[in-house]
């Protein structure tokens, strides 16, 4: 019986897939080109571009793209919470809190490994209070942390569903809300939240996975929510999603395999990208949904071929991200 549910949801990833990578092959064949993008102004950035000496909170930063935003801060000398439940070696999973302190201290900055379940209020505010004793404060809270699972409403266990919506939409809220005050208190405070642009609610978004795109655009609502709430704070509060699908390893674990990483970006696209919008005065940077690649075109970038995992795939053979 575990054998044959196996392999029905094996296949209906495939599905999920298969459909996916059919919605815009013309997109990436000109990626950012097809739209026009405005080179951002020089007064809405910091004079230094640097996040040395900042602390980031930053959930599920163990791996994937959270760990590569925290190395990123880490060449500034940034100092980084990776708040994250991973503590032990995982059998399938790459990194634990401890190994990204090692790579983010050997680069340069300041590590404090936590282990944290967003899920949990206790478990949060010790997070963020540890954060706070160790390095004085939060400039920065980055909520990747983030849970899919791609079934339809059928076929979706509800313990799976609660899991989604408590990692994806209420653990965002909750970081959000244990460090509002700290960052109340930064000069140039920024919340950069992973999740989707909201101008594309389509309903092929919903059809196949509503419950995991729900808890996504969750994730959506609160950037547009908070970004309004905490205008008169300077508190900048943005959205950044990626234009394809990115290396990590719950692409390779739940999306496709190593077929599906070849044809995705490095999850250096994204750290890059998000360095340069928390280089960003915050009181002039907030309330959007950024994509990564539109985000590197409006600082001047006009080659994202170092980013691609395999550089001989043609731009048009790069899989798209959901949502974009």
């Amino acid at each position: 019986m575990a054998s044959s549910t196996s392999s029905r949801a094996a296949a209906r990833r495939t599905q999920v897939l298969l459909r996916h990578m059919s919605l815009g092959p013309e997109l990436l064949a000109g990626g950012w080109a097809m739209h026009r993008v405005s080179k951002v102004p020089k007064d809405e950035c910091l004079e230094t571009r640097s996040l040395k000496g900042k602390t980031l909170f930053i959930t599920g930063a163990s791996r994937g793209i959270g760990l590569a935003i925290a190395l990123r801060a880490a060449k500034d000398g940034a100092n980084v919470t990776i708040a994250a439940k991973t503590a032990d070696p995982h059998p399938s999973l790459p990194g634990t809190i401890f190994t990204a302190a090692e790579e983010i201290e050997a680069l340069g900055g300041q590590a404090l490994p936590v282990q944290c379940d967003v899920r949990s209020e206790d478990s949060v505010k010790q997070a963020v209070n540890a954060t706070v004793s160790r390095f004085g404060g939060i400039d920065i809270l980055v909520n990747n942390a983030s849970a899919i699972n791609l079934s339809d409403t059928e076929s979706l266990e509800m313990k799976r569903y609660d899991l989604m919506h408590t990692i994806n939409a209420r653990g965002t809220f909750l970081c959000t809300k244990m460090c509002l005050p700290h960052l109340k208190k930064s000069d140039n405070a920024h919340i950069l939240t992973l999740s989707p642009p909201i101008f594309n609610l389509d309903s092929k978004w919903f059809q196949h996975h509503p419950a995991y795109t729900v808890s996504k655009f969750g994730m959506s609502m609160y950037v547009l929510g908070h970004s309004a709430e905490f205008r008169p704070f300077n508190i900048a509060v943005n959205a950044l999603w990626p234009r394809t699908t990115i290396a990590t390893a719950a692409v390779k674990n739940v999306l496709g395999g190593d077929k599906m990483m070849n044809i995705a970006r490095q999850p250096s696209i994204m750290a890059d990208a998000a360095h340069c919008i928390l280089t960003r005065r915050s009181e002039k940077c907030t309330g959007n949904f950024f994509v990564d690649d539109e985000v590197l075109a409006s600082e001047g970038c006009v080659d994202f071929s170092k980013y691609k995992v395999n550089p001989a795939i043609p731009n048009e053979q790069l899989c798209p991200d959901f949502f974009v």
